[in-house]
């Protein structure tokens, strides 16, 4: 069973120009997912995908093969990851290595291991469903969430308004969210279906401290500021003190 590393890593981002390549902890966000894929041992081939010579040469620094660039049109919206996974998988096929398995590893989520990987792998393979989600739980439920219209609010969920907090039983459900750090699909079932929100759909719970998904300046400090006081790496130049 051949397994296929997928690093999604376009140049452009509206709300953070160029981030896969932006240092955190003095590693590329591109380098941070390389290692991981690496060493978790489960990959038979690591790529990043990109339609950007920078972000190919920055492949190509950590030693891996980038023999094709996406087109320009599965960098921009509203392509997304599922057009990205299956042109990847339709070229490395071409080129003749075929891959049973995919693992999705978005660059945006710096601190995930090489032991998650392997850890949701082990889910994956344990619960037969074809597809794999990593999640973390949200700071707050949203079942709590309020509507704002014009100024007045109203419960999202008004079912549970008074069963949530201090007044929460045992009924109340565990609320999770898809991180982006590691996706796990069945090839020939993805290429069915050609979506990877599939239900029933497994889930491999991360901690949130390693489920910081990269998107904006305030989450790029963020995880810097994780980088040096959680996981003790050197500071990048021009971090904020």
């Amino acid at each position: 069973m051949a397994t296929l590393g997928l690093i999604p890593a376009k140049a452009g981002s509206t709300r953070l120009p160029r981030k896969n390549l932006l240092p955190v902890g003095g590693r590329s966000l591109v380098e941070w997912a390389v290692r991981a894929a690496r060493e978790s041992g489960l990959c038979d081939r690591v790529f990043v995908s990109t339609e950007d010579a920078a972000v190919r040469a920055e492949a190509e620094r950590l030693g891996l093969d980038t023999p094709f660039l996406r087109p320009p049109e599965l960098a921009r919206d509203p392509a997304g990851v599922v057009e990205v996974a299956l042109h990847a998988l339709d070229e490395w096929g071409r080129r003749g290595e075929p891959f049973d398995t995919l693992i999705i590893l978005l660059p945006t989520c710096p601190f995930r291991t090489a032991e998650d990987i392997r850890a949701a792998m082990d889910i994956y393979r344990r619960s037969g469903t074809g597809f794999l989600m990593s999640v973390s739980r949200p700071a707050q439920s949203p079942l709590t969430a309020q509507v704002l219209c014009d100024g007045l609010l109203s419960p999202l969920h008004p079912e549970w308004l008074f069963r949530t907090g201090a007044k929460a039983g045992a009924d109340l459900p565990v609320m999770v969210n898809a991180n982006g750090a590691v996706t796990i699909l069945d090839v020939a079932r993805f290429r069915r279906v050609r979506e990877y929100y599939v239900y029933p759909l497994a889930a491999y719970e991360m901690p949130r401290e390693r489920s910081v998904d990269i998107d904006t300046e305030e989450d790029l400090r963020y995880a810097r500021f994780l980088a040096r006081t959680r996981f003790g790496l050197d500071e990048d130049p021009g971090d904020p003190d």
